[in-house]
């Protein structure tokens, strides 16, 4: 069995929007700036694009396609997903968390990147609710020792995790409805 590579964050976003079109680090950084829909979520610095470059890269997922003249400078390279890429891609995108606090960076990573690729969120928000379903459970009701402020804290993150994928999926199904294609894999470049 092949091992998966285990990618960062920033590796998975710079992976995403490569998903979504071919184009240069520059390019990719001004969409994880702050300010921009997708960096809102999760912001990735310059430096850090071209390093998650260069070990998907290194990793097979992205390739070189072409290089183009830059504006004021060098020429850029146009990086584009591999076959592998576009597969590592979709799996993770699929593939729930398993921490209650990762819904905060890499749940919502993953659900701005399947709205952006106009993918059907809907079973990756059924799969979420599953997954989290035990420890909801566990934490529904707020502990007994008042004096348990992480108890307390879990308890309420707990609420409101559960609150938000209702409300997710409510509009979600919408979404999908009105403006979301509907699509089994990520589009093809």
């Amino acid at each position: 069995m092949e091992r998966r590579p285990t990618l960062s964050l920033n590796e998975w976003a710079v992976l995403g929007l490569l998903v979504e079109r071919a184009r240069h680090g520059y390019d990719i950084a001004a969409e994880l700036r702050s300010g921009t829909a997708l960096g809102d979520v999760w912001r990735v610095d310059r430096p850090l694009v071209y390093r998650a470059i260069e070990r998907l890269d290194a990793l097979g997922l992205v390739a070189p396609r072409r290089q183009e003249q830059g504006t004021a400078g060098p020429r850029r390279t146009i990086y584009g997903p591999t076959r592998r890429g576009r597969s590592a891609l979709r799996a993770w995108l699929a593939t729930p968390v398993v921490h209650l606090r990762d819904i905060r960076s890499a749940l919502l990573l993953k659900l701005a990147l399947v709205r952006r690729l106009g993918i059907d969120p809907v079973p990756l928000i059924e799969a979420q609710r599953e997954a989290l379903a035990p420890r909801f459970e566990q934490l529904a009701a707020p502990p007994d020792d008042p004096a348990d402020l992480a108890g307390l804290w879990r308890h309420h993150s707990a609420d409101a995790a559960v609150a938000f994928l209702d409300a997710l999926a409510r509009r979600s199904t919408v979404a999908v409805s009105s403006s979301w294609p509907r699509t089994e894999n990520c589009p093809a470049s």
